[in-house]
């Protein structure tokens, strides 16, 4: 195993590029991995590889420690999920109290085929976007389920894993800070720019805070969270 390796769950939203940033600023070695499993929004995945070329050419060590994509196709999440992301019916809360965009059981298949691949890649790291702070109320970006499938794969696979979420802990907000930290205001205008979140998959104009509907519940928190950025930064 490449202590230093790091594979990067990224589907081409603000969050896994934000992760995937994070990630070719830590470690020697980065690969990426992306899933088609159906998703209403999978425009998301046309993001990805202009914002691996722009990423790389942002600094010299990221061009070098950026390796190989992947992607999966997982079409039977959709098959058997019947969710608001995997069909087209209106976005709402489900009688669970969840919303209906939650696909059960996603995260837990994602790090599955993911610890599958960096298993083969010979990649410790396994980095992903979940995050328990600011969040739509999935089970399965809670921080005991990341610690619960650590413990599964690594007993599973008979490797030490570590799972990386370096946005677990904070809001929207605070992860275009992350970017700007790490990037700088290139990389803040690149994820406003290139990346996807919009549930709808509609690309549509660019607004303050990036392309997308606007009333979705993932474009409601980027734009919450962009707008709380920048008045934190005009104080």
């Amino acid at each position: 195993m490449k202590q230093s390796g790091a594979l990067v769950l990224f589907s081409g939203g603000q969050d896994s590029t934000t992760c995937l940033a994070w990630a070719l600023d830590r470690f020697d070695h980065v690969e990426t991995l992306g899933f088609d499993y159906g998703q209403r929004h999978r425009i998301e995945l046309d993001c990805r590889e202009r914002l691996r070329s722009a990423l790389a050419g942002m600094k010299p060590h990221w061009a070098s420690r950026l390796g190989e994509d992947h992607t999966v196709e997982i079409g039977a999440i959709a098959q058997v999920s019947q969710c608001a992301l995997t069909q087209d019916v209106e976005i709402g809360m489900a009688e669970n109290g969840l919303p209906n965009t939650f696909v059960p059981g996603r995260n837990l298949i994602f790090l599955t085929f993911a610890a599958a691949l960096a298993y083969r890649r010979g990649l410790r790291h396994i980095v992903g976007g979940m995050c328990e702070t600011d969040f739509s109320g999935y089970p399965d970006c809670r921080d005991d389920a990341i610690k619960a499938m650590q413990v599964a794969l690594n007993l599973g696979m008979n490797h030490r894993f570590v799972l990386e979420t370096p946005l677990m802990w904070i809001d929207k907000a605070q992860t275009w800070t992350l970017a700007e930290e790490i990037g700088g205001a290139a990389l803040v205008d690149l994820i406003h720019r290139e990346t996807h979140t919009c549930y709808v998959g509609e690309r549509g104009a660019l607004h303050d805070w990036g392309h997308g509907c606007g009333v979705c519940p993932a474009c409601k928190l980027r734009a919450d969270g962009f707008a709380r950025f920048m008045a934190a930064k005009s104080v």
